[in-house]
C-alpha cells in the first residue's frame, strides 16, 4: 500500500500539484489529508493515555490507528509546502502522533531505536516561493525516516523559486513535473 500524507493547506496547492505527478506514476494510493484529519496535538491527557495503552501493550485502542497505518505501508509520500524555513505543524503534529513504541520503533537494549515500520522508501515532496534550504524540514524527515522508523530510503523532489518577482511558477512547476514523469 502506497500512503500518502498531504499536509498541504490550501485547495490549489502547488505542492500537492506536484506530488499527484509523482503518486500518477506510482499507482493507487491511500491518502491522508492532515488539514481535514482529526489530529490535534498531544496534551497532558493524551499523551497519559496513550503511553498506558503502550505500557499495557494495547493497540487495539483507535489512537493507534494512524501508527498501524503508517507502520504496514509500502510506501510513503508525505507532500509538505515549506513555510518560514519549515513544514506546516500539522505534519509536525502527525508525528508526533504517530510514533507509538512497539508499532513504528522499538528500543534495543542500548537504548537506540529500532525501526518497525514495513516502507522501504518515503518521499518528501516540497515546493518554495524562494530558495529551499531543506535543514528543517526535509532533513528532519529523514532522520526519522531512517533512524525512528526504519525506512532506508528518502528521495526530496523540490520545485523552488516559485515566487521570485519575473519567475514564472507555473513554468517551473511544469518543469518539475516533466522531470518527475521521466523519472520514474
Amino acid at each position: 500500500m502506497i500512503l500518502y500524507i498531504n499536509a498541504c493547506v490550501r485547495a490549489e496547492s502547488r505542492t500537492n500539484r506536484l506530488a499527484k505527478a509523482l503518486l500518477n506514476k506510482l499507482g493507487a494510493y491511500e491518502e491522508i489529508r492532515l488539514t481535514d484529519s482529526a489530529i490535534k496535538s498531544l496534551d497532558a491527557q493524551s499523551l497519559n493515555y496513550r503511553e498506558a495503552q503502550i505500557e499495557k501493550r494495547n493497540y487495539n485502542d483507535s489512537i493507534f490507528d494512524l501508527s498501524k497505518q503508517f507502520a504496514k505501508a509500502d510506501l510513503i509520500v508525505v507532500s509538505a509546502p515549506y513555510w518560514d524555513g519549515q513544514f506546516p505543524a500539522v505534519l509536525k503534529t502527525y508525528f508526533e502522533n504517530i510514533y507509538c513504541t512497539g508499532i513504528v520503533s522499538e528500543y534495543s537494549e542500548d537504548g537506540q531505536p529500532h525501526g518497525l515500520c514495513k516502507a522501504k522508501k518515503l518521499y518528501y515532496i516540497t515546493t518554495a516561493g524562494g530558495e529551499y534550504d531543506p535543514r528543517f524540514s526535509f532533513d528532519y524527515i529523514d532522520y526519522l525516516a531512517k533512524n525512528m522508523f526504519g525506512i532506508k530510503e528518502t528521495e526530496l523532489i523540490c520545485a523552488e523559486y516559485l515566487d521570485i518577482e519575473g519567475n514564472d511558477a507555473e513554468k517551473i512547476l511544469a518543469g518539475a513535473i516533466s522531470d518527475i514523469n521521466e523519472k520514474y
